[in-house]
């Protein structure tokens, strides 16, 4: 029998609609589902009392009639690292543990104007560093695949929340890899956006050009809904992308049939040394045949792009964020180890340094865009290895760092160029763990992207594909299994 976790989210805004589903409803059935799952780590804080007023709210607008946003009385989560107003918003550290911000971040305001309702604030790791979550407050984010395994980062707690079924889709945000990443590990379909797609307003700027929100799904056509709703611009941003031609959205663009495209696989890391693990290196061939047997035109591009100045750029960039971390000289000993280093090394590096490492990739970004101009998208690995062990990245700072670049040596890049990029659930291992791939496109043309997703996602379903527990009350956190 049909449960409500089974539709998707652009159906529960349909039934919503018609009357067939409350959304008092909707959230109240989520809520319990999370509460049953608290064991995977999902969630830092929940807020139903709050959830619960939005959706009677809800049901009054639905009352009145009249114009109506498109995701009305859907219920989603934030991630912890964006400021939600009158709610706890911990950046995953004990440091701010009781912090309670005065305002919401642009992405905040927008997914509440069309209408959803969040649950509360997802686990994300310390000020987002690290590509897994884990943190003091709420421990590991859990693969529900198999939750002997971490869930992936920085957004691994809304990826978790998905694949469970605890939500329909979910905000997540991505400096490195924070949203592919999860999504790959975790088996969803994840949006990283153009630079200047999605606002980091309030407080979020371009110094970096690093760091961009976007959503997580299950279904391509939902998560071009949210991407719908989060985009566009709020005064005042220094960069900003150009929004799509009249009347058209990227829920469209899942609707429409792809183009014949010219992909180029493109398997050069600024990582020295790295090779892929056999289930990676398959599930990139399968994607490979699968396009392929689409009609597209899959070549590898010539891989003499990357030397390591990149590499040592971006290091020196992503440790910058850490000397604006509001946390007083008294409590640096509260941060967690990576924390540390990172923090350590921005504090440390000379202004010189780092403006001629800023410099260097943008330079970099402009001659790897029309370096891979003739292709219209680019295929790669999400990462090198399926989801690690809980204790897998446990070091000291240094070399937490040092096994997170190997692991995940190929997603900063589209961070550092701006381009959108995607990771698609298509395979999954013989032991049952999801392996995503990744797209990635010209800048700005997300629309692309999703039209290609969602023809694979046609070809290849994988909705259906469920982890252990799904159809259960509660799940106690074991190994998963595929019950799709």
């Amino acid at each position: 029998m049909t449960q409500l976790h089974d539709l998707t989210a652009l159906e529960q805004a349909a039934a919503v609609r018609t009357g067939e589903v409350r959304p008092v409803e909707l959230v109240e059935h989520y809520l319990a589902r999370i509460e049953g799952r608290a064991a995977l780590g999902a969630f830092l804080t929940l807020t139903p009392e709050r959830a619960l007023r939005a959706a009677a709210a809800a049901e009054r607008r639905l009352r009145r009639g009249g114009d109506l946003p498109p995701l009305l009385g859907v219920p989603t989560a934030i991630k912890d690292l964006n400021n939600t107003a009158g709610v706890r918003t911990t950046f995953g550290s004990v440091v701010m543990a009781d912090f309670v911000p005065t305002v919401d971040d642009a992405v905040v305001e927008k997914l509440a104007a069309a209408g959803t309702i969040s649950l509360g604030k997802t686990n994300t790791p310390e000020f987002g560093f690290p590509c897994y979550t884990d943190n003091e407050l709420a421990g590991p984010a859990r693969c529900p695949w198999d939750t002997s395994r971490l869930a992936g980062g920085s957004s691994g707690g809304a990826a978790v929340a998905v694949a469970a079924g605890m939500l329909p889709f979910a905000q997540g945000s991505d400096g490195g890899g924070s949203i592919r990443i999860p999504a790959s590990v975790n088996g969803l379909f994840g949006i990283k956006p153009s630079r200047g797609r999605v606002s980091n307003a309030p407080f979020g700027g371009d110094v970096t050009g690093l760091g961009t929100n976007g959503p997580l799904a299950r279904t391509v056509r939902d998560a071009a809904a949210m991407l719908d709703a989060m985009a566009g611009p709020v005064t005042g941003d220094p960069a900003w992308a150009p929004p799509l031609p009249e009347g058209e959205t990227f829920l469209g663009a899942a609707d429409r049939p792809a183009a014949r495209l010219r992909i180029g696989r493109y398997l050069e890391s600024a990582m020295p040394g790295v090779s892929l693990a056999p289930e990676i290196a398959a599930a990139l061939d399968d994607a490979a045949a699968l396009l392929e047997s689409l009609g597209h035109t899959v070549e590898d591009v010539p891989g003499t792009m990357l030397g390591p100045d990149v590499l040592a750029n971006f290091e020196r960039v992503w440790s910058l964020s850490g000397t604006t971390l509001p946390v007083p000289p008294e409590r640096v000993g509260d941060l967690r180890p990576l924390t540390r280093e990172l923090r350590a090394r921005g504090l440390a590096m000379s202004a010189q340094t780092a403006m001629e490492s800023l410099f260097a990739l943008r330079v970099f970004a402009r001659r790897f865009v029309q370096a891979t101009a003739g292709y219209d998208v680019l295929l790669t690995p999400v990462t090198t290895m399926t989801a690690r062990p809980l204790d897998w990245f446990d070091a000291d700072g240094a070399e937490d760092f040092e096994r997170q670049k190997r692991y995940a040596a190929f997603t900063a890049l589209y961070n550092v160029t701006g381009q959108p990029a995607v990771s698609v659930p298509l395979h999954w291992t013989p032991e049952g763990l999801p392996v995503g791939t990744m797209l990635v496109g010209r800048p700005t043309d997300e629309a692309t992207l999703i039209a290609l997703s969602a023809e694979l996602e046609q070809a290849r379903p994988w909705a259906h594909r469920h982890p252990a527990g799904w159809h259960d009350a509660e799940v106690a956190p074991l190994r998963g299994r595929d019950d799709g």
